[in-house]
């Protein structure tokens, strides 16, 4: 298999962005608090548990999708709709900041969405050598 070397150092790093955004809370329990703290009392119960750890293992596969090449159009299409779904549920009601002028607003999932439109739609130039 050959892998493209497209948008490569921009894929590598929402990989790692998503990876450190998921894989920590496989190990200290903040799947399940999201799950039930947040999600079930969001409308989800009783599926806030099982949706949280769906999001979560969705930002391995994603990630994985990104470093292979694999997938990535129709699976940023869905982290997209993940993002607009937690701009809309969390990050919204807090603001445009995420520290500074804020906490927790949704200029980072803002930035993230386009990273990842650039990533499906984004053209990539041959630079030529200077001679």
């Amino acid at each position: 298999m050959q892998f493209c070397k497209n948008h490569f150092i921009l894929r590598f790093a929402l990989a790692v962005i998503l990876l450190m955004h998921s894989v920590p809370s496989f190990f200290d329990n903040s799947i399940t608090e999201f799950g039930n703290q947040f999600l079930n009392q969001k409308g989800f119960s009783p599926a806030g548990v099982p949706l949280a750890w769906a999001i979560k293992l969705s930002h391995v596969a994603y990630a994985v999708c990104l470093l292979m090449n694999i997938y990535v159009k129709p699976a940023s299409l869905i982290f997209i709709l993940v993002l607009v779904g937690g701009i809309i549920m969390v990050h919204f009601k807090e603001g445009w900041y995420v520290v500074g002028g804020g906490r927790n607003g949704i200029e980072f999932n803002f930035l993230l969405i386009f990273c990842l439109l650039e990533v499906m739609f984004g053209y990539t130039h041959k630079i030529k050598a200077i001679s």
